[in-house]
């Protein structure tokens, strides 16, 4: 059974993020001075004045508490919207997310989502070709057969035939909003929402109501490339959404990948070009597969890599967690950037190694697991 963190708590997390000011930084920061959101919202100006990025504003929006009001409504509209909150320290939270920037406190999720899954995001055009949509759907099929998660945007085109194609071969498919989970866009999509709530996951980082306006979703696409190994980019245009998620990837780490399109299209020129870039052409599944972590693909026969280890964190213990989600570090450096004792560095860094959540490295270096 997924988690569910208690709906008391969860006035507290969405009341800290609603306070003007408070973004994803300042909010783990609070949270690492503080504990717990309820503690923060309770705190007294002068401590929470000694936060870095902490606002006078924010500060007497806490003070005369102006967030309760807004914070209760978005807990009631949660309980019928059949959604739940994952918070950045519970053992369901994608541990992938703490290697991006600006990872979300919070994600709104319905159906099952899964702190470690190999999984490949594909990004497309909303006005794909025939083509393109036979090429994607194949390939997110192959994908699911194989046991691999496929990540996309819940949009037309490309998006939604990714999405069909996963479900196709029984596999798991994530979509992931550029809006209110309760808002369902584009509107022909409804049965997919729904049959992805059942056998699937939907996620967002906005809150419930929000609107698909085209600013949240290049925000949105920072978390589709990082919930992915890699990402697959089918008939994307010179200017387009897709090729910001590439550009994401490139930022995290991961692999891109790109299927050639037909030249002389307008669709296909940003795609064409990433190859020409150095991103893998991808013709058959085994291109992307071949890739991840742990796989072997000798033959056409596969192997999935081992369950990685399950695990939920302090807020200290996420701060910690989130530098070395992105490289290995020396202790030195853990307790430079984090502002804490030696003490409790190593303290924390204990308590991650028995969780399975880092390794010592030689020379006094910590890298996170799978790193």
């Amino acid at each position: 059974m997924p988690q569910r963190n208690d709906s008391s708590e969860e006035l507290y997390w969405i009341g800290l993020k609603s306070v003007a000011g408070v973004g994803s930084v300042t909010f783990r920061r609070l949270l690492e001075r503080f504990d717990t959101p309820r503690a923060a919202l309770h705190a007294a100006p002068e401590e929470l004045a000694r936060v870095r990025g902490m606002t006078a504003a924010g500060i007497a929006a806490i003070a005369v508490g102006a967030w309760q009001r807004q914070a209760e409504e978005e807990c009631r509209r949660l309980e019928k919207s059949g959604a739940r909150l994952v918070t950045f320290t519970s053992s369901d939270y994608p541990k992938s997310l703490f290697q991006i920037s600006d990872p979300p406190p919070f994600l709104y999720v319905k159906g099952k989502i899964r702190s470690h899954e190999p999984a490949i995001a594909m990004v497309g055009s909303r006005r794909a070709t025939r083509y393109g949509v036979q090429a994607t759907a194949r390939l997110a099929e192959e994908l699911a057969r194989h046991g691999v998660a496929v990540i996309s945007g819940m949009a037309r085109g490309v998006d939604t035939a990714a999405h069909r194609g996963a479900l196709a071969g029984d596999g798991r498919t994530i979509g992931v909003l550029g809006c209110g989970i309760d808002r369902i866009y584009p509107p022909e999509n409804r049965d997919l929402f729904d049959e992805m709530a059942e056998r699937g996951c939907l996620v967002s980082e906005f809150p419930l109501g929000t609107l698909p306006l085209g600013e949240n979703f290049p925000r949105r696409n920072r978390i589709i490339s990082g919930l992915a190994n890699g990402v697959l980019v089918v008939e994307a245009a010179e200017k387009s959404g897709s090729l910001i998620t590439a550009q994401y990837a490139l930022e995290q780490g991961r692999d891109v990948f790109a299927v050639p399109g037909q030249i002389g299209f307008a669709s296909c020129r940003g795609s064409n070009r990433l190859i020409k870039q150095g991103a893998k052409l991808v013709d058959c599944v085994e291109d992307m597969l071949e890739e991840l972590p742990g796989w072997c693909v000798p033959s056409g026969a596969v192997s999935p890599p081992p369950e990685p280890r399950v695990f939920a964190l302090t807020p200290r213990e996420a701060g910690v967690y989130e530098l070395l989600a992105r490289g290995p570090l020396h202790i030195d450096d853990i307790i430079v950037q984090t502002e804490l004792t030696a003490a409790e560095v190593s303290s924390m860094l204990l308590h991650l190694e028995l969780k399975g959540a880092v390794t010592p490295l030689p020379g006094a270096h910590y890298a996170a697991c799978g790193d």
